[in-house]
């Protein structure tokens, strides 16, 4: 072991203590062996630290810092060196507050449009979404801090994310799921990980041995620690002995003395134990040296300000431009009309709020733009029902313009930590509105604020639709500079527009409506479904429209890369995103279409080409094999396909593997719709067929155990309990209603019982969790009494961590 010198002199319980927060951001410290407190935060694209003391569920006010556009944002610019430029100034933000890891960035993949949290994830592409990850990551540790990508793994809805069990088959977790992981961990290096919260075909991901180290650290050669997402801890024994190294937030001692007894007994080896302090040690050490340096240094605000710009205007992505009405000329006479234009959308909600360093709203800053503005109406309310008098007084401002600049988008109550969607749709008061301008004036561009995709059956009333995503702090500038062509649109979509929600693939099993989450859907995510399944879309993955016009030529292909030659064909300078798929038309093995296996972002001069060489690496022709437990390849002839998006292909070119011979895990007539892709109608036959095993029962019964979720007390025996459970639905329910979602709620109403324990800091211990839960299941007086014993009990446990300094 690396510090043996400092492990050897430690004491069982100070080893044990390490192991979870000293508060709810910060590790324990042991001064007496220079061992400091070591401070986590908030920050998938800006640092979160919570100014004070960090309340409860951690959500109260947050020190001013740079807000960026969002993942999803970024996700469309397809350019790594991007991310790791915006990562840069995340980890010097971070490191000058005393922030020494840094809660992010998530990769997720956007399974579902629905997820409420996908405005903080990169894709429906595992690889786009490694690489983007991985040039984070590099940002982020250049000064010595740790990033701490998240939510590991398989984390895709926000309803009753903490009790759910998500039921995939290995070979759809490998290759969707954690291929995103395996590249950000080789490449970059984070110094911690975040395990989700969620069960994974029943075991939870943070004492997941499988998943943290027969994979984690065994194939992707992770060296840092783990760390649970907050009250993602179940059994923190377990946690400690499959791979975790820290829970969070404190438990006021509860979990640490449970470790302790664990060693006494036997049931954790002090060897084990001995084993993850290192590994913890190994990042507390270096990454408190590095914070020490720059703690307290100020950043430069406005040089911040300026790459939050920066990044925005390269990640816009123009959807839609007909007749050329964009970039509009100089002087142009416009109505803007929409409220997105007067109170910038520019991030999603929950843990990820920035409190902004400064913050651009389109009508502030439009008056330094060469626009001639006739006027402003908001047009709609931010959330809630329409306006008939504020959509006429739109119309009539309208009539007054050659060009209406209409914002719309998703709110805020859209796009929140706790909440899914419940639809694709914009807010029918921005539709009608669209209907209503449209028929007094055709010349609109819409300026969509969104960070997951919608449907959109308007659209025929837009002459242009220019999407700024999520654009963070700095993005209502550069939208401007956007639509008067100062930047060149050279964003692409990193996931697909469905024509409709009941398109995607996943849509017949989401969200989860049991205690389990069931994956039939298997590798057919997003385009991988849609291309299989020959579904048409509105807007493929990897589309994106520019001022200019690009044309690809001279294909060579090998099996360690491809090379072409881009050229810009139009009449201004511009960059294109060229995306390299991979195709097997005629696999023994199911597998989608085509997979993006590799991309290059391009900038070019009007009239300039360059020759391009993306390489082909190991995750190119691989697939998972079941049977021999890992990736394989399958011989013969593959095509190498070059598009400008996953449906607009430009180039082919054939080359053949030698494969591995490995074994076909499959029988074509027992998976008929893995292998056509028609994937949303999966038999349970099937789906057991892919999993090698029973589907797990997940249905709900009349008793709850301490995993179910608290909003489950709709099946509580107790009357009381039900009642708690209709006045936290009716208080969801106001707060949606409002438009901005009470975190507070939202998190409690979908914690389990054990997350009572988990997150009161010591208040409430376990025993007097399983207390409650016994009230709730009918049995008032054991309840009571486990309840006010476990009280109790609870102050000598709060006695014995404050102890240990």
């Amino acid at each position: 072991m690396k510090h043996q010198n400092i492990i050897s002199k430690m004491t069982l319980e100070e080893k044990c203590y390490l192991f979870s927060g000293k508060d709810f951001w910060q590790t324990r410290s042991v001064e007496r062996l220079g061992i400091p407190n070591m401070m986590l935060s908030d920050g998938p694209h800006g640092v979160r630290k919570q100014e004070g003391a960090g309340d409860q569920l951690g959500l109260n006010g947050s020190v001013p810092a740079t807000c960026f556009p969002t993942a999803a944002t970024i996700a469309n610019s397809w350019d790594p060196a991007l991310g790791e430029e915006i990562g840069e100034c995340l980890g010097e933000e971070a490191a000058s507050q005393g922030v020494g890891v840094l809660l992010g960035p998530g990769l997720n993949i956007k399974r579902s449009p629905l997820c409420g949290r996908n405005f903080e994830y990169f894709s429906e592409d595992p690889y786009l979404a490694g690489k983007i990850t991985a040039g984070y990551v590099r940002g982020i540790q250049k000064n010595g801090i740790s990033a701490c990508p998240k939510h590991f793994a398989c984390n895709s809805q926000e309803l009753r994310r903490m009790a759910s069990d998500s039921i995939l088959d290995e070979r759809t977790f490998r290759e969707i799921y954690l291929t995103g992981f395996e590249i950000a961990v080789k490449e970059s290096h984070p110094k911690s990980i975040m395990s989700s919260y969620n069960r994974i075909n029943g075991v939870y991901a943070n004492e997941n041995w499988h998943l943290l180290q027969e994979i984690l650290r065994d194939e992707f050669s992770f060296d840092g620690f783990v760390v649970s997402d907050w009250g993602a801890s179940n059994d923190h024994v377990e946690g400690v002995r499959n791979g975790s190294h820290l829970e969070m937030p404190t438990t006021g001692g509860d979990s640490d003395l449970e470790l302790v007894e664990a060693v006494k007994s036997g049931r954790l080896s002090e060897e084990e134990l001995d084993k993850r302090v290192d590994e913890l040690l190994d990042v507390i050490l270096p990454v408190t040296a590095a914070v020490k340096k720059y703690e307290g240094k100020p950043f430069d605000v406005d040089a911040h300000h300026k790459m939050a710009a920066k990044a925005a205007g390269e990640s816009i992505v123009l959807l839609k431009n007909e007749g050329g009405i964009l970039p509009l000329k100089k002087g142009t006479k416009v109505a803007v009309i929409g409220e997105f234009a007067q109170k910038a959308r520019y991030q999603g909600a929950g843990s990820s709020v920035v409190n902004p360093t400064k913050l651009d709203h389109t009508m502030d800053i439009i008056k330094n733009y060469d626009l001639n503005v006739v006027g402003f109406e908001a047009g709609y309310p931010r959330s809630g029902k329409g306006d008939p008098a504020m959509r006429t007084k739109a119309v009539e401002l309208a009539k007054q313009a050659d060009v209406v600049l209409l914002y719309i988008g998703l709110d805020e109550i859209s796009e929140s930590e706790g909440l899914d969607r419940a639809h694709m749709k914009l807010p029918q008061s921005q539709v009608d509105l669209i209907e209503a301008v449209s028929a007094v004036n055709s010349n609109i561009v819409a300026v969509m604020s969104a960070g997951s995709s919608v449907e959109m059956p308007w659209l025929d009333k837009c002459k242009a639709l220019i999407h700024g995503y999520l654009c963070g702090q700095a993005g209502a500038g550069a939208m401007l500079q956007a639509i008067l062509g100062e930047i060149n649109p050279s964003g692409k979509l990193a996931e697909s527009y469905p024509l409709k929600y009941e398109d995607v693939s996943s849509a017949p099993y989401f969200p989860a409506k049991q205690r389990t989450a069931e994956y039939r859907e298997g590798l057919f995510v997003g385009y991988r479904y849609f291309e299989t399944a020959n579904i048409p879309v509105l807007f493929p993955f990897g589309y994106g429209l520019s001022y200019t016009t690009f044309e690809y030529s001279d294909l060579k292909v090998s099996d360690k890369e491809a090379t072409f030659t881009i050229t810009n064909t139009g009449k201004v300078n511009g960059a294109e995103v060229a995306q390299l798929y991979v195709s097997k038309q005629d696999a023994r093995v199911f597998r989608p279409a085509k997979e993006l296996k590799g991309f290059t972002k391009v900038f070019l001069k009007t009239g300039e080409s360059k020759t391009v060489t993306i390489p082909l690496d190991d995750k190119a022709f691989r697939y998972f094999n079941v049977k021999t437990n890992k990736f394989e390849v399958e011989g013969g002839e593959y095509l190498v396909l070059i598009g400008a998006s996953a449906a607009d292909i430009k180039l082919s070119g054939a080359v053949t593997m030698a494969g591995t011979d490995a074994p076909n895990p499959y029988d074509a007539k027992a998976l008929a719709d893995y292998y056509t892709g028609s994937v949303k109608a999966v038999s349970d036959r099937q789906f057991e067929e892919l999993l090698g095993h029973p589907i797990p029962d997940g249905s709900w019964s009349g008793t709850l155990d301490m995993n179910d979720a608290i909003c489950q007390m709709y099946y509580a025996k107790s009357w009381p309990a039900r009642q708690v459970y209709k006045i936290m639905t009716n208080m969801l329910n106001k707060s949606i209603a409002k438009g901005t979602p009470d975190l507070n709620i939202t998190f409690i109403y979908n914690m389990p019982f054990r997350g009572i324990a988990k997150m009161a800091g010591g208040m409430c211990t376990m025993e007097m969790a399983e207390g409650i839960l016994t009230i709730v299941n009918g049995r008032f007086f054991k309840g009571a009494v486990r309840v006010i014993g476990g009280f109790f009990r609870s102050g000598k446990k709060r006695k014995a961590a404050a102890a240990i300094k």
